[in-house]
């Protein structure tokens, strides 16, 4: 295992969950809270305790030592356990596919809310120091806060390569100064390692059931960002997010869990801002700035993690095609898609300035993660039952412990839907509207499409019989369409408009495969359709959903012997066909639905820009369909 791969994993997967002691145990004993958790000694180590084993449950345990194993060819996240259950032909009908497809959907919609708040809370939870260290500064939190989102969302586009290479060392100074604090904290009252026993936990939890129930819905943000472990497993792998998690990162947070826990234990008044409280006086303002880029980089995480899930979505059909710029030659995860960037940037804005704190805004928080999670261990479940034929007698009780501590947490979060917690719903909600709409229609548009286009078998056929009345140009025509069974739009009104066809015509079919990756040796297939004389030949192309579809660089693989001929493909020509939407009145779709679905195409990428095609040679053909 390199050093390296574990130092850029630590710089990139565990910033979120990384942070979350700044703010986790000063929100559990919030005063203000509609539920407040009472201060006392019972209490302190209840909570310390309940903290310690819901980390170690959901994060070491489901996560860690379960989930990750659930790779689709080494990537993770919610969105590669849609691809598992795809591949192993989960959602071909039925109410179970209905509802796995709806879960696994709504679970990526989630993650685009915590995609918003964590920058918001994050951030904002760091500069909130500044009034631990001078009470005066309180006013300036919100706009510093505004200030550095902004900042951090306009150097997106130039990507995390360059700043890549510090990332690693601030989170392992960050790792290591928080467990030194921890320490600290702890040496002046030992007796809080009692915690560690599970039986303050579950005392705590049934004992006082009306107050640790309550007291979950803040004691869940210990494990904010357990799902970028998952998630980013593609990038670093299981064996270095593991090792990190394991060497560095979960001691390091136990130690300031439960240095927090003894310093409130000295003096309640600690409760104003433990985490900071932590550190000595001198030391109190490099803390801050060293939380603030720590929490600049937790950041900078989910916001390529919300990259990635869209780019995903999209390549599944579940999005439409959005422009991504690949901003590193050596990462293929490393992705800008300006479209998002700019949603992002104006709604944690608006966050910031809506919530105004830390504090406000931990309850929305906890919904997407506890939502995000719960999904996560539901489809992990499934999937080891249906496609690794887990025996029951194992499966099941995993399954109830684990999915009973996520819907505890689930529930209550539930209770704080008047307190934030409707936000990341809400945001959800409507994530999933577009893309469910989305995928409605598109296949909608693709039935009519192909009825629109007719059979590309009786095309060629057309074009044989219609010999030398169709006139023959030199040079090479390409026309992008869906598949081999119909015909081009644009080369159809080309043959009936212009009667005329080019020498060599190349129809490609670009196919996205729920696999990261392929190989050259699997990336194309060409098919002669039925003539092997006529210069008229498929291309199917295929490319897994992370990587960059570049048709230029693909059609170099060609082989001579396969196209009928020699290609000239430095002068050929592109032709496009581009649909106009247009709304009909065939029962469909909800009127609703069917403007949204319109709505929604609008902001599909260029096709040329997408496939990397030449603009002074690419021609485009219109056409409308209702739907």
């Amino acid at each position: 295992m390199r050093l390296a791969l574990i130092v850029g994993a630590l710089g990139v997967v565990f910033g979120d969950i990384g942070t979350s002691p700044i703010y986790t145990v000063q929100t559990v004993f919030n005063p203000d809270d509609p539920h407040p958790v009472p201060v006392s000694v019972e209490n302190v180590y209840g909570v310390v305790s309940l903290i310690f084993w819901s980390v170690t449950i959901v994060v070491t345990v489901q996560y860690v030592l379960l989930a990750m194993r659930a790779d689709n060819d080494g990537e993770g996240g919610v969105m590669a356990l849609i691809t598992l259950l795809r591949r192993s032909g989960a959602f071909r009908g039925g109410r179970t596919a209905a509802w796995l497809a709806g879960l696994g959907i709504f679970g990526a919609s989630l993650f685009i809310g915590d995609s918003m708040i964590t920058p918001a809370i994050s951030v904002l939870s760091a500069v909130e120091g500044l009034k631990i260290v001078e009470p005066s500064f309180a006013e300036a939190v919100v706009p510093i806060t505004a200030v550095i989102i902004v900042v951090l969302f306009l150097v997106q586009r130039r990507g995390t390569a360059a700043v890549g290479r510090v990332f690693g060392p601030v989170m392992i100074a960050w790792f290591v100064t928080i467990g030194v604090l921890g320490v600290n904290g702890i040496a002046h009252h030992p007796a809080i390692l009692k915690a560690l026993s599970p039986t303050y936990a579950l005392g705590f939890l049934f004992g006082h059931f009306g107050i640790a129930f309550f007291a979950l819905a803040a004691v869940v943000l210990a494990v904010t960002g357990a799902e970028a472990l998952y998630a980013d497993m593609g990038h670093f792998g299981r064996k270095a997010i593991s090792r990190g998690w394991l060497i560095l990162v979960f001691p390091a947070l136990v130690l300031n869990y439960f240095g927090q826990g003894a310093l409130v234990l000295g003096d309640t008044a600690n409760l104003s801002g433990p985490f900071f409280l932590l550190a000595p006086g001198w030391a109190r303002l490099p803390l801050v700035l060293l939380a603030t880029a720590a929490t600049v980089i937790a950041a900078q995480a989910v916001v390529t993690g919300a990259f990635s899930v869209t780019s995903q979505a999209a390549q599944l059909g579940y999005l439409p095609r959005l422009r991504v710029a690949h901003t590193s030659e050596k990462e293929i995860g490393q992705i800008y898609v300006p479209w998002i960037n700019w949603l992002l940037l104006v709604s944690v804005l608006v966050l910031v300035f809506a919530f105004r704190s830390s504090a406000a805004l931990a309850y929305a928080y906890g919904m997407t993660v506890t939502g995000t999670i719960t999904i996560t261990a539901s489809l992990f479940f499934y999937i080891a039952r249906q496609r690794w034929k887990t025996p029951l007698w194992l499966l099941v009780p995993g399954a109830v412990v684990i999915l009973s501590v996520d819907l505890l947490f689930v529930a209550a979060n539930l209770t704080k839907l008047l307190h934030g917690a409707w936000l990341p719903l809400l945001i959800a909600l409507l994530a999933f509207t577009v893309m469910a709409t989305w995928q409605k229609g598109r296949e909608i548009v693709t039935a009519k499409r192909q009825r629109t286009e007719g059979s590309l078998t009786d095309f060629v056929e057309e074009l044989r019989r219609k010999g030398t009345s169709i006139a023959t140009v030199p040079g090479t025509a390409i026309f992008l369409n869906r598949g081999n069974q119909t015909a081009p739009l644009a080369m159809r009104a080309n043959v009936d408009h212009n009667h005329v066809r080019h020498e060599h015509v190349l129809i490609i079919s670009v196919e996205t495969l729920p696999v990261p990756r392929l190989r050259d040796d699997d990336r194309i297939e060409v098919d002669p359709l039925a003539y092997e004389d006529d210069g008229i030949f498929f291309v199917r192309m295929r490319f897994g959903y992370a990587e960059t579809q570049d048709l230029q660089a693909a059609l170099g693989q060609l082989d001579p012997d396969t196209t009928e001929g020699r290609l000239e493909l430095e002068d050929a020509s592109w032709f496009l066909s581009k649909i106009e939407l247009r709304r009909g009145t065939e029962p469909t779709m909800a009127a609703w639905r069917k403007r949204l679905f319109i709505a929604t195409s609008y902001i599909t990428a260029d096709a040329a820009e997408h496939f990397g095609l030449p603009r002074d040679r690419t021609v485009i053909m219109g056409s409308h369909i209702e739907v």
